[in-house]
């Protein structure tokens, strides 16, 4: 596919979460500048734990949130899974995210994972006790709902890089298999 051309692009972003929208939207539009981009969330599940724990888990929520997004709605020209996850490294609590993006015409898949960065003492603890990250963060912060908003990476960050920041990065670089298609042709 050539970012070139001027035909709009829908995509079908694999969740209704706002950041997720913004940050798939927003990579979209930065491969695609010439092109106007639309994005629609759909909520499906994950089909792996609320809480994924480990980078494999992550990437596999992020890659069944793609298949049932296109099962759901099939007319998008891309769709785009987004997993935040967790994993242990080095006695710390990483956390991350997944990026999955299938196209429609192609029925390709560019995936890319976002940097990690490493959670304090209090949200590990609690998270290793059970609690979702973003439920962890809200009772550590004081503050509601912030995986919809900053993320976690925006409180510890002080606002430099928030969680849509954060992810769109990935999402370009999950396409780059799809605007360099001859050099990730299967032999």
């Amino acid at each position: 596919m050539s970012p070139s051309s001027q035909q709009s692009l829908r995509l079908v972003v694999a969740s209704r979460n706002p950041v997720k929208l913004r940050a798939a939207e927003s990579g979209f539009r930065r491969i695609f500048a010439d092109r106007p981009v639309t994005a629609e969330g759909v909520a499906v599940p994950s089909g792996v734990s609320d809480q994924p724990m480990t980078d494999a888990e992550t990437l596999q929520g992020a890659e069944n949130r793609v298949r049932e997004a296109a099962k759901q709605c099939s007319d998008a020209d891309f769709w785009v899974g987004l997993e935040g996850g967790l994993e242990e490294v080095g006695g710390e609590l990483a956390a991350f995210g997944w990026i999955v993006v299938r196209s429609a015409n192609q029925d390709q898949l560019g995936r890319s994972r976002t940097a990690s960065f490493a959670l304090p003492p209090q949200v590990r603890d609690l998270v290793l006790s059970g609690v979702e990250l973003g439920i962890a963060c809200d009772q550590i912060f004081d503050r509601h709902n912030v995986k919809q908003s900053e993320g976690a990476v925006g409180l510890l960050t002080a606002g430099s890089i928030d969680r849509a920041s954060l992810y769109e990065a990935a999402v370009v670089l999950a396409l780059v298999p799809f605007i360099n298609g001859d050099l990730y042709l299967s032999e």
